[in-house]
């Protein structure tokens, strides 16, 4: 497989650390309210990439973090009366619901920075031990002076940076392109103990520090959206690297941006979309289809015109399928329609495997839809065999829709495991099976697998 990686500026063949085993780390939402359309992109996209290296035959850990502390947070939790903590649990919470609606599998580990404070500080107190970072009045800055290879992610060089709103001019640190690594405490915020005072972590250090403990020092893939490559990922190359002395990432992959109706998202233009707003008209594997629709380095316009275009395209998947299963026959598949199913295959493989070209897979998706329902208009053999191939590459996407009575279930398990009613949990568990699904615990709840 080639990936684009943009570091390089180039594609390059995927070579894993290790073999068949991939370890991926995807940055997730801050949780402080709802996801919006922007953010879904990124979570789509590389949960398609997660599913489509398991596809392969890759055991894949993937790593995605909730940031449960940060100046928007304590904003909103001070206005609306309430904790940080108890914000971040609520919206969580949400995240899950859309997240679910959108079919995105659960990390292998969700982490929170909050309860990562320990394994951030150790890392501070390393790059400050060996000359990367320096304390001034309760606060932690990391020098980026020191580190000779900042701006080998994004392409800017530190002396032709712009000092805009994405930088924190403070008249305390020694250089104004320094940024936090720990922050000390400000009234009405919450604040952990720490070698310099009560404080609370920078943005950029939770992430490594998340990375490094659930995945290790060096990882093979980190992904996000493109507005994250400067200064975010930029700067945990520069404090990870500078903590360990070895390459953090091999492989970085970037989304592009998202335009509504042709202009950039914004709630002052009044174009700003929750996932949650658009599923009251759209059914969010309709939303899941849009965004693999276009390729994910590609600008995307989003407008509902177009998502009830792609409506049409997800009701053509869905009655193909329902039309297979109504062929009610034992006739293996015949040359014609085998010849169909593999064309097709090796299209779907050949996109993918050119830097996730989902737009691409999906062509050879809908090609075969059309062939299949020419085929089957005076035919009956193959049908098995065809809706087998097309579930299992619309699964690879994503688009195996999981039936509402199945994640009812989950849900019901869920709740029967709190009330530790574990005999009422196993039969849940066994329902699920027998409907096609398996259930499996993780830290922060539950993922689906089609069998």
């Amino acid at each position: 497989m080639k990936i684009f990686n943009t570091e390089a500026k180039e594609k390059q063949q995927f070579i894993p650390i290790e073999d068949k085993k991939v370890k991926i780390y995807s940055c997730g939402p801050t949780v402080y309210d709802y996801f919006h359309i922007g953010n879904a992109r990124p979570f789509i996209v590389f949960d398609t990439l997660r599913r489509y290296l398991m596809f392969r035959g890759y055991d894949v850990t993937f790593v995605q973090n909730f940031t449960d502390i940060d100046d928007k947070m304590i904003n909103r939790a001070n206005k609306e009366g309430t904790t940080v903590k108890e914000l971040g649990e609520r919206f969580i919470k949400e995240y899950y619901i859309d997240a679910d609606g959108l079919n995105i599998m659960r990390a292998s580990v969700h982490p929170k920075a909050t309860e990562n404070i320990n394994e951030i500080i150790e890392i501070i107190e390393k790059l400050i031990d060996n000359g990367h970072a320096y304390e001034r009045k309760g606060d932690v800055y990391y020098r980026v002076e020191r580190f000779a290879d900042y701006g080998k992610l994004s392409g800017q060089r530190l002396d032709e940076l712009d000092l805009g709103s994405r930088i924190d001019v403070d008249e305390d640190k020694e250089n104004p392109m320094d940024f936090a690594l720990w922050k000390a405490k400000k009234p009405g915020e919450p604040a952990w103990d720490s070698p310099w005072g009560k404080g609370r972590p920078g943005w950029h250090i939770e992430c490594s520090a998340m990375s490094m403990k659930y995945l290790g020092e060096t990882i093979d893939i980190h992904c996000g959206g493109h507005d994250l490559t400067f200064p975010h990922h930029e700067n945990e190359i520069a404090q990870s690297e500078g903590a360990t002395g070895h390459p953090f990432v091999r492989y970085w992959m970037h989304n592009g941006y998202i335009n509504i109706n042709g202009e950039k998202m914004s709630k002052s233009l009044g174009n700003f979309f929750t996932v949650r707003d658009i599923s009251k008209e759209f059914e969010l594997p309709v939303v899941r289809l849009f965004m693999l629709s276009s390729h994910y380095r590609s600008p995307i316009n989003f407008s509902k015109e177009l998502l009830m275009q792609t409506r049409s395209a997800y009701e053509r998947l869905k009655t193909c399928c329902q039309m297979l299963g109504e062929i009610k026959d034992s006739e293996k598949a015949g040359d014609e329609i085998s010849q169909i199913l593999e064309k097709t295959r090796e299209g779907f493989i050949e996109a993918m495997e050119d830097d996730l070209n989902t737009a691409d897979a999906l062509g050879a998706i809908f090609e075969m839809v059309r062939e299949i329902n020419t085929h089957f208009s005076d035919k009956r053999d193959g049908a098995k065999e065809a809706k087998e191939t097309l579930c299992e590459l619309c699964g690879v996407l994503g688009l195996d829709e999981v039936p509402k009575e199945v994640i009812d279930l989950c849900e019901v398990r869920v709740q029967a495991k709190k009330d530790k009613d574990f005999t009422k949990a196993d039969m849940l568990r066994d329902k699920i099976k027998e409907m096609g699904y398996t259930v499996k615990d993780t830290r922060d709840g539950y993922s689906l697998v089609k069998d």
